[in-house]
């Protein structure tokens, strides 16, 4: 018999186990402050499914909530930042990723202009 999986940090945000900071909820997305920033605007925006474990499987299953979570970070940009952004996937432990439930990276400064630094993940 398999052991059960335990739910991950974001399975628990999304059902109110776990208090975030959360700037942005519909019905198939969440997004929050990163508790730890690597730039002035640090988002993670996080699907509320937990079928996949990271972009490529998500692209593979789901192309619609992909398109859905690159729209919402757009949008989160403009409200956050003056609309530019980079948008991170990490995928699998030598890329960073630390939690298994595709989630969504954006990075932005929302300083006069500021700017992230080309060959830095945010600063």
């Amino acid at each position: 018999m398999a052991g059960i999986q335990e739910s991950s940090i974001f399975t628990r945000i999304i059902a109110r186990e776990i208090p975030a900071d959360v700037v942005f909820e519909n019905e198939r997305i969440i997004a929050i402050r990163d508790i730890a920033p690597k730039a002035p605007v640090h988002l993670l925006v996080i699907p509320k499914t937990e079928l996949y474990s990271n972009v490529s499987e998500l692209a593979a299953g789901d192309v619609g909530l992909l398109a859905e979570i690159v729209a919402v970070s757009q949008q989160l940009a403009t409200e956050h930042s003056r609309g530019e952004y980079r948008l991170v996937f990490n995928t699998g432990p030598s890329a960073g990723q630390t939690v298994f439930h595709v989630h969504a990276h954006l990075l932005a400064d929302d300083t006069a202009g500021g700017r992230l630094t080309e060959g830095t993940l945010g600063q």
